[in-house]
């Protein structure tokens, strides 16, 4: 197996854990792209013998802190993500926000995440702690789900309230959807892909975003589906069947770079 047949299938994830880490869409996809062409140039950079996956992310954060200083010299959008997340990085390290997303979201355990990050499992659990206190403290948000499917409606409720956010209204259609989200403004919406009325909820949400800014964070058991490089694609995804801590790592960081919501 060649070495770009071995990493395709990481690429949809990679994706997604750049866009984690740096709050958008463009700044992630970057930095996989000065992944693969640092690939490209010099294949002997990954381990061919070792853990692939674990090289491939610390490729991926090793890359952000490059990107994180060049961007702070520019004035652009990514800088601009940049800026909104030294606003809370005065309060939380990035070091403990990448080590939250790795475990949580990427799932990673403390031991590989460590591996990534070059910390040991006991430090991984220590910054998990910290990252998760701090931005809990931080983010408080008003929250719209989409979601068609009544038990799991439910428990995303449950979870969302139990984290200290306000469910402001659950919304099963695309119609649904709209009504609730021009009516009750909510600072951020959870959206599932397919709805009770057979619609698209990526197309509720490109109407809800019409009129309103809000960030996103779809909901799938496919994200590979989504993040293919060939049509517009949501920045924030979440995989079915998800852990309490990936939904609440997913909310924590999607308002982590919401400036909305960046404490004076």
């Amino acid at each position: 197996m060649s070495l770009g047949q071995a990493i395709a299938p990481h690429l949809p994830y990679l994706r997604r854990y750049g866009r984690a880490i740096s709050g958008s869409q463009q700044s992630g996809d970057a930095l996989v792209s000065q992944l693969l062409e640092t690939l490209i140039a010099n294949p002997a950079a990954v381990d061919s013998a070792g853990d692939l996956r674990i090289d491939l992310y610390r490729m991926v954060h090793d890359n952000f802190g490059l990107v994180a200083e060049r961007a702070a010299e520019r004035d652009d959008a990514e800088a601009a993500d940049i800026a909104i997340a030294d606003a809370r990085l005065r309060r939380i390290p990035s070091l403990a926000r990448q080590a939250l997303i790795l475990t949580a979201v990427e799932g990673f355990t403390a031991e590989e995440a460590g591996r990534i990050v070059g910390r040991d499992a006991d430090a991984v659990r220590t910054l998990i702690a910290e990252a998760t206190d701090e931005i809990d403290r931080q983010t408080r948000a008003r929250i719209l789900i989409i979601e068609d499917e009544p038990i799991i409606a439910m428990d995303i409720e449950m979870i969302v309230r139990d984290l200290g956010h306000d469910v402001v209204a659950v919304a099963t259609t695309h119609r649904e959807a709209v009504a609730e989200a021009q009516k009750h403004q909510p600072g951020l919406v959870l959206a599932d892909i397919q709805l009770a009325d057979n619609s698209s909820g990526i197309e509720a949400v490109q109407e809800i975003l019409t009129d309103l800014a809000v960030p996103v964070i779809f909901i799938t058991a496919f994200p590979e589906r989504l993040l293919t490089g060939d049509r517009p694609e949501p920045a924030f995804l979440l995989t079915k069947p998800y852990q309490p801590a990936t939904l609440r790592a997913a909310i924590a960081q999607v308002l982590f770079f919401d400036e909305s919501t960046v404490p004076a």
